[in-house]
């Protein structure tokens, strides 16, 4: 039996189903703080691929929350993360968003780490005799190898991203990702919106045949979705049409065959979204990994990168490039989307809106929502200092 265009495995057991989230949670100041509390710090963030850090010592980092997060290789070749904070004052132990170290030194005062974190040198150490030096190594952060993939996040508790990308481990693994190796390097682009905009976008069928004309050359009528418990799947295939278009025209045309993917993957877009903020772009000859970073009530920063696995074939280069173009137009459009969005957010006229039986991904990002913040259900935004109460009080 083929699913359909859109599906949603689970029981629609929200009071609120059928309703977007209200438009205050998407510029008010105390409902952001709250929300990187309850849905952000425990959430898994991509850093980079094992193939980045190669060698002992290779190090990137990741900026998320007012925290820098360091995700080192050690001697023994394991995959470690930490704060990149210095226990004895707080320093910053290394700038940049990537590089290779012996060890880790302090600049301010030379405290000296191992590349397993274990704190080893002390400039005076006889200063301070209290000091156990090994309880003062590097702040841990969970850390997950995912297909390759290093993953952190700040508070644990719940799934693996295993577990959340389990349905579809099967659609994931012919791409070989483990062998992957980074086109070029990370890019980041600032949006003014809220990062559940991008989110919902990123996320939203709707309005791929209104707002993304290249997308409806490419794919016609045949772009799909559906929501997993913890991940969104978007897809859409090629046809056989040759696009108007000439970048969609001659993508269409050179897209060279890869031996070892399933023939109904050969020409097939697919994306996935894993909640809440992070989504990668699979495609026949790449993929773009992303996520939505929070930075105020209304800024995010989009930061992504490609990665792919080594061809030197003309038609895959060429493929890549023209991959590029097409997807530069497409975020030319999403950008403009969401900007609109979030000035239309800001009205007092409106609150919620209603969403469709097709907006499956909308309505499950909708749910878990309200489900850690049961302050998303109002319509209206609260008094100040509504976070420090239960939340039953508070009444529409």
């Amino acid at each position: 039996m083929t699913r359909p265009a859109f599906a949603d495995p689970r029981p629609n057991t929200d009071p609120d189903e059928g309703w977007s989230l209200p438009a205050w949670v998407y510029h008010d100041p105390e409902y952001f703080e709250v929300e990187m509390a309850r849905m952000m710090r425990p959430s898994w963030q991509v850093v980079c691929h094992v193939n980045d850090v190669p060698n002992a010592g290779d190090w990137h980092t990741l900026e998320f929350l007012g925290e820098s997060i360091l995700v080192i290789r050690g001697e023994d070749a394991r995959m470690r993360a930490f704060t990149n904070v210095c226990r004895h004052r707080a320093s910053r132990l290394v700038d940049g968003s990537s590089g290779c170290a012996k060890k880790l030194i302090c600049p301010y005062h030379a405290w000296t780490y191992a590349l397993d974190g274990r704190l080893t040198g002390v400039p005076g150490k006889s200063e301070y005799p209290t000091l156990v030096m090994e309880d003062n190594g590097l702040a841990p952060v969970e850390l997950e190898i995912w297909q390759g993939f290093i993953f952190v996040r700040l508070e644990g508790g719940g799934p693996s991203v295993a577990s959340m990308m389990a349905p579809y481990e099967d659609r994931v693994a012919p791409y070989r990702f483990d062998e992957v190796q980074a086109l070029g390097r990370v890019t980041m682009r600032p949006r003014k919106v809220n990062w559940k905009n991008v989110a919902d976008n990123y996320s939203d069928g709707l309005h791929i045949p209104v707002a993304h004309p290249g997308l409806t050359r490419l794919f016609g009528r045949g772009y799909g979705i559906e929501a997993e418990e913890h991940v969104d799947r978007m897809w859409g295939a090629l046809v056989e049409r040759p696009s108007a278009n000439l970048s969609e025209r001659m993508y269409q045309k050179i897209l060279p065959r890869v031996d070892h993917l399933p023939e109904d993957h050969q020409r097939l877009w697919l994306y996935f979204k894993l909640w809440p903020n992070v989504a990668f772009d699979i495609y026949p000859d790449q993929v773009d990994f992303m996520q939505f970073i929070p930075v105020s009530p209304t800024e995010t920063m989009i930061r992504e990168i490609s990665y792919a696995l080594p061809d030197e074939r003309r038609e895959m280069k060429a493929a890549r490039y023209l991959n590029w173009r097409i997807n530069r137009q497409v975020n030319t459009e999403d950008t403009e989307l969401i900007t609109r969005v979030q000035q239309g957010m800001m009205s007092q006229s409106y609150t919620v809106g209603p969403l469709g039986e097709s907006e499956v991904c909308l309505r499950a990002f909708c749910r878990k929502t309200r489900e850690l913040i049961p302050e998303a259900r109002l319509h209206r935004a609260p008094a100040p200092g509504w976070s420090n109460k239960p939340a039953a009080t508070l009444v529409n």
